[in-house]
């Protein structure tokens, strides 16, 4: 079992960036895939983001492409999604999670049903 911690969610406004930090512990990290999710009030949650165990391979969803970006630092078991140019729809709760399969496939990635463990979820508001 892996523990995720996220942080750096807040209020911006339109056009801002933040940079959300997710924090790992337990018994491995650096070998899964880990994931980006977000849900926004009334909707169910999707995918944003996801990065492999050794960072080489990303994948994002069409609403991200170009404004964000994830990346990982093993050594410090943190991975983190840089958000820019943000827009009022990206208002959510966003979460990080762990597939310790090390899942690469996207059609399969972007499921949350995949994932074995998920973070409590950092809100980012984003006013226009």
């Amino acid at each position: 079992q892996v523990q995720l911690v996220e942080s750096g969610g807040g209020l911006v406004q339109a056009g801002g960036s933040l940079r959300l930090s997710c924090a790992a512990s337990g018994r491995t990290f650096s070998s899964y895939t880990m994931g980006w999710f977000r849900q926004a009030p009334g909707k169910e949650r999707e995918f944003v983001a996801a990065i492999s165990w050794r960072g080489s391979s990303t994948y994002y969803a069409d609403f991200v492409k170009g404004r964000f970006t994830i990346s990982r630092d093993n050594a410090k078991n943190t991975v983190y999604l840089q958000m820019n140019s943000l827009k009022p729809d990206d208002t959510a709760v966003y979460y990080c999670a762990a597939d310790r399969h090390g899942t690469v496939l996207y059609y399969l990635l972007i499921r949350p049903h995949i994932y074995d463990d998920w973070g409590q979820g950092t809100q980012v508001t984003v006013s226009s």
